[in-house]
C-alpha cells in the first residue's frame, strides 16, 4: 500500500506540474498571456485544492479512503486529460479545478491509511516514505515530461490512434493523466486497512471551539508563523512554477535540456533538504534548545535568495543549478515547520495545526506567487523573455519577509518564555499555563 501511495504521489505532482513545462507552447495555441497562466497555475488549481482539503480530511474518517482515492485519482486523471484536448483558457481552467479538487483527497487519504496500516511506533518511516516521493517527484515530473514532448515532437507517437494527430503538448497531457489508470488499478489489489480506535487527538466540536481560543490567545506567535511560512511558499510556487520557461526563454532551452538538467538537480536539492532539516530538528531537540528551530526558520529563506537570480547567470547549466538549489532551503523550512507546531501546541490540535499550514501555504503561496510573476512579466516588465527578472522581483521580497516573520515569531515565543506563556511552555515540554499572549 505505501508503495502504490509513492507511485500515486508521483503521478499527482506529475500531472501538477505539466503546466509549467508547456508553457508557451500552451500559450501560443490557446491565444493565453502569462497572466492566464499564472491564473491556470495558481488560482485554478490552489484555490480549489485548498478549500476542500478539510472536508475531504472529514470524509477520510468516516468513508472507505480506498474509493475516495480512487474517486480522486480518477478525478485528477480526467482533469489532465482534459486539458490535453482543451481549445479554450476556460476549457483550461476547468481542467485545472478539476486536477486540484482530485489531489487533494491524497494527503487525508494516505495519511489516514497509514495511521491504520501500521502501529504509532512503526508510522515513522511509511510516512516519510510518502513524503520523500512527493518531493522527489517535483524534479522527476520534468524530466518525464520533457521526456514525453521530445519523444512526441520526434514523431514517437505518430502511429498511435488520436493522439498522433495532435500537437507535443497536448500529447504529453493525456499520457500523464492516462498514468492514473496504473493507480487505480493497484489501489484496487489492496483492501481497505481497518480502523484503529479513534486517537484521543481527535477535535470534537466542542475542542475546535478550545483549539481556536488556543490560536487567538497566542496570535503573536502563531500569525507570524503562518504568514512566514505562506511568505516563503509564495516564493517557491512562484519562482519554481515559472523557472521552465525562464531557462527557455532566457537561454534557449529545449524541452530536452530542462529534463536534463533541471530534473536531476531538483530531485537532488529536494531529497537533501528534509534530510538536512531534520537532522537540525533532531540535533538542537537533543541539547534541549526549544528556539533553534525558530533560528533555522529564520535563516533558511536567506538561503534561497541566491536562486532568485538563477536569470542571471551566463548559460544555461548553472542557472539551472542556482534555480534547483532553492529547493533545499525550502524544504528545509517546511520540515522545520511541522517539527515546530507538533511541539508547540496541546496534543489535540496537532492535526488542525497541520491543516492550517497547508491551507495559508496553497491560497496565498500557491495562488498568489505564479500569479504575481506573470502580472510583473506582463504588465510591469512589458517582455516575456524577462520572467527571469519578474521572479526576482517577487521572490526577494517575499523571503526577506518571511525571515522578518520568523523573527517576529522567535521574539513573540521569547516573551512568552519570561511570562510563562502556552506555546513556550509547549515548546519547553512544561505544563501549559491557562492563558497567554
Amino acid at each position: 500500500m505505501i508503495a502504490i501511495m509513492f507511485f500515486a504521489a508521483l503521478v499527482s505532482v506529475l500531472d501538477r506540474g505539466i503546466l509549467s513545462i508547456v508553457v508557451d507552447s500552451v500559450k501560443s495555441d490557446l491565444l493565453l498571456s502569462d497572466v492566464q497562466i499564472g491564473l491556470l497555475q495558481g488560482l485554478a488549481f490552489g484555490l480549489f485544492y485548498a478549500t476542500v482539503g478539510l472536508p475531504l480530511g472529514s470524509m477520510a474518517d468516516r468513508y472507505s479512503r480506498r474509493w475516495l482515492l480512487i474517486a480522486g485519482v480518477l478525478v485528477w486523471s480526467g482533469g489532465t486529460v482534459l486539458a490535453g484536448f482543451s481549445t479554450s483558457f476556460t476549457g483550461m481552467f476547468i481542467a485545472r479545478i478539476l486536477v486540484g479538487l482530485g489531489e487533494a483527497v491524497l494527503a487525508p487519504a494516505a495519511i489516514s491509511m497509514i495511521g491504520d496500516l501500521f502501529p504509532p511506533e512503526r508510522r515513522g518511516r511509511p510516512i516519510s516514505l510518502f513524503m520523500t516521493g512527493q518531493a522527489l517527484a517535483g524534479g522527476l515530473s520534468i524530466s518525464i515530461t520533457s521526456f514525453l514532448l521530445a519523444a512526441a515532437a520526434a514523431g514517437k507517437f505518430s502511429a498511435v490512434p488520436l493522439l498522433g494527430t495532435l500537437t507535443p503538448w497536448r500529447i504529453t497531457f493525456i499520457c500523464c493523466g492516462l498514468a492514473g489508470i496504473f493507480v487505480v488499478l493497484a489501489l484496487l489489489t489492496r483492501r481497505e486497512p481497518v480502523r484503529r480506535a479513534l486517537a484521543v487527538s481527535t477535535i470534537a466540536q466542542g475542542q475546535s471551539g478550545a483549539a481556536l481560543q488556543f490560536l487567538v490567545r497566542n496570535r503573536g506567535v502563531f500569525v507570524p508563523l503562518y504568514l512566514g511560512f505562506a511568505l516563503c511558499f509564495l516564493a517557491a510556487y512562484g519562482s519554481g512554477l515559472w523557472v521552465p520557461s525562464m531557462l527557455r526563454r532566457g537561454f534557449g532551452a529545449s524541452s530536452a535540456e530542462i529534463g536534463q538538467w533541471l530534473g536531476p538537480l531538483q530531485m537532488l536539492f529536494s531529497a537533501t533538504g528534509p534530510l538536512i532539516g531534520g537532522a537540525l530538528v533532531d540535533r538542537f531537540a537533543g541539547r534541549n534548545e526549544p528556539l533553534a528551530k525558530f533560528r533555522i526558520l529564520s535563516l533558511a529563506p536567506l538561503l534561497a535568495l541566491p536562486a532568485a537570480f538563477a536569470a542571471f547567470m551566463p548559460s544555461l547549466i548553472p542557472a539551472a543549478a542556482l534555480a534547483a538549489s532553492s529547493t533545499l532551503p525550502v524544504t528545509i523550512i517546511g520540515t522545520t515547520m511541522l517539527a515546530s507546531l507538533q511541539s508547540m501546541v496541546p496534543p489535540q490540535m496537532r492535526g488542525l495545526s497541520i491543516a492550517l499550514t497547508g491551507l495559508v501555504n496553497t491560497l496565498l503561496g500557491a495562488t498568489l506567487g505564479p500569479l504575481l510573476v506573470a502580472v510583473v512579466t506582463e504588465r510591469v516588465l512589458h517582455d516575456p523573455a524577462r520572467v527571469g527578472t519578474a521572479i526576482a522581483i517577487v521572490a526577494v521580497p517575499a523571503l526577506l519577509g518571511g525571515s522578518g516573520m520568523f523573527l517576529l515569531a522567535l521574539r513573540a515565543l521569547r516573551r512568552q518564555q519570561l511570562t510563562g506563556g502556552e506555546a513556550a511552555l509547549l515548546t519547553s515540554n512544561l505544563p501549559a499555563a491557562p492563558a497567554s499572549r
